[in-house]
Order: C-alpha cells, then structure tokens, then sequence
C-alpha cells in the first residue's frame, strides 16, 4: 500500500486516533462541519459537536463501517462548545473515551466518556479531569500502566499555562527561546483522572538541548506515541510549519531525540495523525482537505502505509500527492 486512499468519503473526519481492539481496527476521528464562524487563529471555526466511530478489518481492502453518532456535545453536562480530537483506550472490559471541550467559560479540559464496547455509545463523566487543560489527549499503555499525552498551543491554549497553573495572561517563546512542551501524565486505577502532576515531553536536538520555538521541528499538537523494537516514539504535529514529525527514547517519559519528519505538509492547514501496527503492517492515519478544495475546517482521513529503515527510523511521507499543491 504505497499510496494513500480516502476511508471515509460520505463525511469530513479528521485527527483520526487509531487503535487495534477485539482483533479490529477502530478509528476515532473529529467530525467536522461547516457552522459559518469565520477563521481565526483560535481555531473557532472548528466547531465540531459530536464524534462517529468506525471500525475495519481490512485496512487496504476491506469496507468501513460507520458506527454512528456516540457522543455529542448536549450529552456532556459541562460542556460549552467544540469538541476536538479524542482518543480511547481499554481497560479492564471497559472503553474509555478522553476528550477535550471548552467549559462554559471557553476553556479547554479534557472529559472522560465510558462504554462497555469499543463503538460506544459513550456516557461522560459528570465533570471534566481535576487539573486537565488544553487539547488532544493520547492514550498509551505500557507495562500496565496508562499515560496521557496532551496539549496543543494556538487555539490549543498550551500557552496560557507553566508548571501545570493558568498564566495571567499567555506567554509564547522568543523564536530562541526553548519551545511549549507537550504534556504527559499517568492516569489513576480507574483511568479517570491523573495520578500526577503532568510533565513535560522534552524534545532535544542531537546535542541533547531542547527545540527552540523558532525551530520547524518544534511540538505544535497532536501527541501520539507508539512502540517498535523496544524504542518508544513520540511524534506530533508542528502545526504552522504542517509537519507531523518524531522523536524517540527508552522511556515513556522522555526525553525524547529528534529524528526526522514522518509526513511533509498536506494540502490544509491543519495536520494530525496516528501510527498503528495491524496484521504485522505499520499505517499512518492522517487527514488533508483535498476532497474539501482547501477548506481546512473540513477535511478527509486518509491511510497509507507506514515503513521503517534497518535502523528504525521511519521513512518519511510525502503529504502532496497527484500533483495537489498546497496553497
């Protein structure tokens, strides 16, 4: 599978989180539409209000199913407005939904919506995570244990904190100045709130200094994190400069050393992604807004195949393809 195909054309989906439960591939993307606010930088015209689930067993050749409608923004009792990328992880025959939402004074937390199947529907929590800010939660389990990667600067509100409290008013860094940090905590026992203070994911250069904020490579959003012969990898998106790259290291925790960029730009503004093993392949889930002619507010998830050199550093992928450009 050496280009990439559309999974779903009927709809716009996007930041499709992946994962393999019940020997089935389950996707868990953003439902976008078209609700008439007008772009802005903090992303206001991403106004998305409820999240589908799909499911396949084939990735390149089989049908995908849409299994509908299993959480919406009127469900979920602290709920101001748009609901973002998600992610869901099981444990213990339960399914865990983690999403981030602005509360009622636009501030974004994560919530937590719980299912005894992988298709939902999902039943939220009645508040949202003791201490959670910002964007784009990632589930990764190791050993037993869970983690949640998370934040997103921008619209992602990343900047309005330091050391986990609210600034009085946002910071971004000098262009020299080292970059916002994704975030990462381990989850409690029964996987509904940290069990910590969230750290941070510290991205070094070869030389072993952290990414400077002026740097294309430097975390934007979208935290993922997978595991390939023994070596953790935590990629993300570097959002203004559209690029989803990775870092890897031998922990969960970090620090984790820049390798190289996995997708170049697509065409949109936004780029977000997951990287899941099925049936002995790597895929890379991601999205563009080809099929929207360039809205990108409303955009398309895409798959193609993930590949590794022999030293494990993954081959990178070109976002452009069939001769779109990106404007």
């Amino acid at each position: 599978m050496k280009k990439s195909k559309y999974l779903f054309p009927e709809d716009y989906m996007a930041d499709p989180s992946v994962h393999v439960f019940e020997n089935k591939i389950y996707i868990y993307p953003s439902h976008d539409r078209e609700s008439g606010i007008e772009e802005n930088d903090n992303g206001d015209h991403f106004d998305m209000n409820d999240y589908h689930v799909f499911s396949m067993d084939d990735v390149e050749n089989g049908e995908i199913k849409d299994h509908g409608a299993v959480l919406s923004v009127k469900d979920i009792p602290w709920a101001g407005r748009q609901l973002w990328d998600c992610d869901v992880a099981f444990k213990d025959g339960k399914y865990y939904m983690y999403f981030p939402l602005k509360d009622q004074n636009d501030i974004f937390r994560i919530g937590v919506a719980v299912s005894d199947k992988p298709y939902g529907p999902f039943i939220p929590e009645k508040h949202p995570m003791m201490g959670s800010y910002s964007i784009d939660p990632c589930i990764f389990e190791d050993n037993g244990k869970y983690y949640m990667y998370f934040g997103g600067i921008w619209g992602g509100q990343l900047q309005r904190y330091r050391d986990n409290k609210a600034l009085e008013s946002a910071v971004i860094p000098e262009n020299d100045e080292p970059a916002i940090h994704s975030k990462v905590a381990l989850l409690s026992n029964d996987m509904l709130q940290f069990a910590e203070a969230p750290k941070d994911v510290v991205i070094i250069d070869e030389n072993g200094q952290p990414l400077l904020h002026g740097d294309k490579h430097r975390f934007f959003e979208a935290s993922w994190m997978h595991h390939y012969n023994g070596t953790y990898y935590f990629s993300y998106s570097t959002g203004d400069t559209h690029l989803i790259c990775y870092a890897t290291g031998d922990n969960p925790y970090g620090p984790f050393t820049f390798q190289g960029e996995i997708l170049t730009p697509v065409v949109g503004w936004t780029t977000h992604h997951s990287i899941v093993e099925f049936k002995g392949k790597w895929y890379l889930f991601f999205h563009d807004s080809v099929p929207s002619g360039g809205k990108t507010w409303l955009r398309s998830m895409k798959v193609i195949e993930l590949e590794y050199d022999h030293e494990g550093k993954i081959k990178t992928i070109e976002g452009l393809e069939d001769g779109h450009t990106n404007h």
